[in-house]
């Protein structure tokens, strides 16, 4: 008998296979660079503030957020140019010069010069993130774009679980360790403290990755020469033929930035964004502030939490394609968050719940952002989408300054994280609100008037 012929894969599936392997990984190890880039302050602060004087946590907490602010200075021409210009370029550009200022934090010594670099830190990474999001839908079908995003997100719950040992080693340069009741002291490198080499470390990755970029990236799929000329031309017929069905409205860039359902996910990602850079930047002092830890235990209980915010986000980016749902896989996982980490203040003299609530809400905070991010081109396409993703990520991420600023002030003047923890809760529970009543992503949905 006969064995069945193998099915011979479609110049279309061809090519959506090779694109995964091709440009994925690359964007991949760059989200993972950028977000410790942005993010090391966490455990970096915990030697920094000993050795700066007038370094307390709404120093810092202001510091960490003001990034935010030159990232939403740029954030929406960058996202024009990845779609009108060149994302291969625009993106080298990008972590070129933030790799270099990132570094440059090794630098400061008053609160004034943190502020000064964090906020051109933003500067150089705007554009970055909608950059790439704008990027996958100049390559991935409709029906690959959320998984191709999931597989993206996940660079962060990566990064947070890659970098907090990394980081902790380099801690120990020019400190003193106390083994055995002697204090042993470890030298400076170069006359650098620890804390410097936290952000010298991470900064080189990002400059020499932004040559890689420009190498192996291409910009659309008729340039991609590890294609053949019928894999090339039927992504191209796939990706156009999208482009025009599904009832997608030809907007203005300006009739898209005033659409109310933009501004709508823009508040919803700000109020979500406040919650997740809160806990992100202050959880090791959380930790530190309720049980007295040691930083070798703290930099091993806070990879906990990206472990399953890993896993979750994968899970959720594939249900969402299987089901072609995109509004509960958005508005659950921040339900869970929300209640999770207003649970959290009531956990403390508990270590075990402690942690499993912040597992909770940081799996919560990350699996929903696939499902949330496939929304903007439910109702828009071109420029105007792309524009529309700048804006939402933009105004969004003006959470990361509220957030950490909030959560450090609170801490400072009451000496308690508690406060600023609920704070943080109600923000995510509103952000979930805003995508349930919305309406935009049920099942099978195109467009928001079906939606409706």
């Amino acid at each position: 008998m006969n064995s069945p012929t193998p099915a011979v894969p479609s110049p279309l599936d061809r090519a959506r296979r090779k694109a995964y392997w091709r440009l994925l990984p690359v964007l991949f190890v760059c989200y993972v660079i950028a977000y410790v880039d942005r993010a090391n302050v966490a455990i970096a602060k915990l030697t920094m503030t000993k050795d700066l004087p007038g370094f307390d946590n709404a120093v810092i907490g202001f510091g960490a957020g003001v990034f935010f602010w030159g990232y939403f200075l740029l954030e929406v021409p960058g996202s024009l140019i990845v779609e009108k210009w060149s994302a291969r370029k625009w993106i080298c550009r990008i972590m070129v010069t933030w790799g270099i200022m990132a570094a440059l934090t090794a630098l400061v010594k008053t609160p004034m010069q943190f502020y000064v670099v964090r906020f051109m830190l933003g500067l150089a990474e705007a554009g970055f993130f909608p950059g790439i999001v704008v990027f996958l839908t100049h390559w991935f079908p409709a029906r690959d774009r959320t998984r191709a995003l999931a597989l993206f997100f996940v660079a962060t719950p990566i990064a947070q679980i890659v970098s907090p040992k990394i980081s902790n080693a380099l801690l120990r340069f020019g400190t003193d360790e106390i083994v055995n009741g002697v204090t042993l002291h470890h030298p400076e490198l170069l006359g650098l403290k620890g804390w410097q080499w936290v952000y010298i470390f991470w900064g080189i990755p990002a400059v020499v990755l932004g040559a890689v970029v420009l190498i192996v990236l291409k910009d659309r799929p008729r340039d991609a020469k590890w294609l053949t000329t019928e894999e090339r031309e039927a992504l191209e017929s796939q990706l156009e033929m999208e482009k025009a069905a599904g009832g997608k409205k030809r907007m203005t860039l300006l009739q898209a930035l005033s659409h109310p359902m933009v501004l709508l996910l823009a508040l919803a990602y700000f109020c979500n964004v406040t919650g997740t850079y809160g806990i992100e930047f202050f959880l090791p002092s959380i930790l530190q502030q309720w049980y007295g830890l040691k930083i070798d235990a703290i930099t091993w209980l806070v990879i906990l939490p990206p472990i399953l915010a890993l896993v979750a986000q994968l899970f959720v980016g594939w249900s969402s394609d299987r089901m072609r749902e995109r509004r509960l896989h958005a508005v659950v996982p921040l339900a869970a968050a929300a209640a999770a980490i207003a649970l959290a203040p009531l956990t403390q003299g508990n270590l075990f719940l402690t942690i499993a609530c912040f597992m909770v809400g940081f799996g919560g905070l990350k699996a929903y952002l696939p499902a949330f991010w496939a929304m903007p081109s439910l109702f828009l396409t071109g420029p105007a989408a792309a524009g529309s993703i700048g804006l939402i990520n933009s105004l969004g991420n003006l959470g990361g300054f509220f957030g950490p600023a909030v959560l450090g002030k609170v801490q400072t003047v009451t000496g308690s994280f508690v406060g600023g923890i609920y704070y943080l809760a109600v923000s995510i529970s509103i952000s979930a609100c805003i995508l349930f009543f919305m309406g935009l992503g049920r099942q099978e949905t195109t467009s928001p008037t079906a939606a409706r």
